[in-house]
């Protein structure tokens, strides 16, 4: 079986067109968790008011960052696993290990984003962990889901692909 040929500006559109939709639900879980997470017992926070009333511009400086970073890292991943001799694995199984290593990429990348947003925001950390594990413990679910069938998608697309 003769490998297909994928231009590097597939791998840049998938990079930029995962990371609309892994920002997009990056903003509003941060926004959420930093505005709600006093509300909640089980989580037995208590954020300073200030940082609650910052809910919005902490979301949208972890958003932003995570763009930079998560952009590069993503195009990345995807040329490690274009070079990956995994041709004889069915697509399905090859797609859920890779949704899974991009994930671990992702949450260890979003929660250092977490600490680095609330030190540059409030001059401490105070807070970041519990934010940065609820984080970590809702993406995994919605950025697999959102990762696999954006991969899905992808994979139909001939976009960047030459075959012989």
């Amino acid at each position: 079986m003769k490998k297909v040929i994928i231009h590097k500006k597939r791998h840049v559109l998938k990079a930029i067109t995962w990371r609309l939709i892994g920002t997009l639900d990056t903003w509003i879980i941060s926004w959420l968790l930093i505005t709600y997470i006093g509300d909640v017992e089980i989580f037995n926070i208590n954020l300073q008011d200030n940082v609650k009333n910052k809910a919005a511009q902490a979301a949208s400086l972890i958003a932003t960052l995570e763009l930079i970073s998560k952009t590069i890292l993503y195009y990345f991943h995807e040329r490690i696993w274009y070079r990956l001799k995994w041709n004889l694995m069915r697509q399905r199984t090859r797609h859920i290990i890779k949704t899974i290593s991009w994930r671990l990429v992702g949450a260890i990348d979003t929660i250092l984003l977490v600490f680095v947003v609330f030190y540059i925001l409030f001059s401490s950390i105070e807070g970041a962990a519990a934010v940065a594990l609820s984080m970590f413990s809702i993406e995994i679910i919605t950025k697999m889901i959102l990762y696999y069938i954006h991969e899905r998608v992808w994979f139909i697309s001939n976009y960047g692909v030459v075959k012989d």
